[in-house]
């Protein structure tokens, strides 16, 4: 094992040291303080950058950032530039090597996935890695800002946080008044995993007009027995359709066995799509306004 490590960061000091011939030298640094409250010094404006989470990549190109954006993980694939990116790896299985070879001078993950020892062995390396730390709609819109911060857009984020807000609130204002139907939201299969509370899921639920019948839970993501979900009565049943090997047509049927739960008695069972619920980026927007449709179908969204 000792043999094995040691060739392996050999490698990494050989990949480091080609890169340091191969690009240019990085730009004067400013000093940031992450979401997590750790010090980073990073070039201004940086110039290659990796991303650790789909989630920051959509952010990025939506701030605008294409050249710049020189690594991304494998599930990147929104818009679709980022699927021309180079991989390093999954957000949770990060590619030391693949990273050094891209040399960045910034590196931005998220503190809800990618692993503290990956962070802090790209710190040794020398790489300034920003850490966002997103838990609810509102954080979300400030990473956008502090993301357009650092990576000097700050006008741009702060255009592009005001129009997703704005649209936030027509949302609200259409469905004031409105009775709020009980909403089962399922983001797993087997076993059958939902959001609690705290999590950004419950919050879009009642932001869509609904109210969360696990939004009790102080687990964030509560695994629920096929009897409780029974017994709590849902009105309403969203699937996430669990791009990776998910079967909805299955989880449908499964539902539908059932007629004692109103969801299923009155056909009220949907299908959202996974990457507007699911990833903290300026699409979780998209993700409100469709959940409140799905939701509210009485509404006349065209208004919107």
């Amino acid at each position: 094992m000792p043999v094995f490590r040691s060739a392996r960061y050999g490698i990494i000091a050989l990949l480091l040291l080609l890169a340091a011939f191969s690009f240019p030298p990085p730009a004067a640094a400013e000093v940031y303080i992450d979401e997590v409250g750790r010090r980073v010094d990073i070039p201004s404006p940086p110039r290659r950058i990796v991303s650790l989470a789909p989630s920051i990549t959509e952010t990025l190109f939506a701030l605008g950032l294409d050249e710049e954006i020189v690594g991304v993980t494998v599930l990147s694939t929104y818009p679709e530039a980022a699927r021309s990116r180079p991989r390093v790896g999954t957000f949770v299985s990060i590619s030391i090597e693949r990273v050094v070879a891209l040399n960045p001078d910034l590196v931005i993950g998220i503190a809800d996935g990618n692993r503290k020892e990956t962070v802090e062995q790209l710190e040794r390396i020398g790489f300034p890695v920003y850490i966002v730390d997103p838990k609810s709609i509102e954080e979300i819109f400030r990473m956008v800002l502090d993301i357009g911060r650092v990576v000097k857009r700050g006008d741009r984020a702060a255009v592009l946080v005001d129009g997703l807000r704005t649209r936030v609130d027509r949302t609200a204002s259409l469905l004031k008044g409105l009775k709020r139907p009980r909403v089962f939201l399922q983001i797993g299969i087997s076993p059958i995993i939902t959001a609690g509370k705290g999590s950004f899921h419950s919050e879009l639920i009642c932001r869509a007009g609904g109210v969360n019948i696990y939004g009790d839970e102080t687990v964030r993501y509560p695994r629920c027995g096929l009897e409780d979900v029974i017994a709590r009565k849902p009105e309403v049943i969203i699937v996430s359709s669990m791009k990776q090997g998910g079967n909805f047509p299955a989880v449908r049927e499964g539902w539908e066995r059932w007629h004692t739960i109103p969801a299923v008695r009155d056909g009220r069972i949907y299908v959202i799509d996974t990457d507007l619920v699911d990833l903290a980026s300026p699409r979780i927007v998209d993700g409100l306004e469709k959940m409140a449709e799905i939701i509210h179908p009485e509404v006349s969204w065209e208004k919107r």
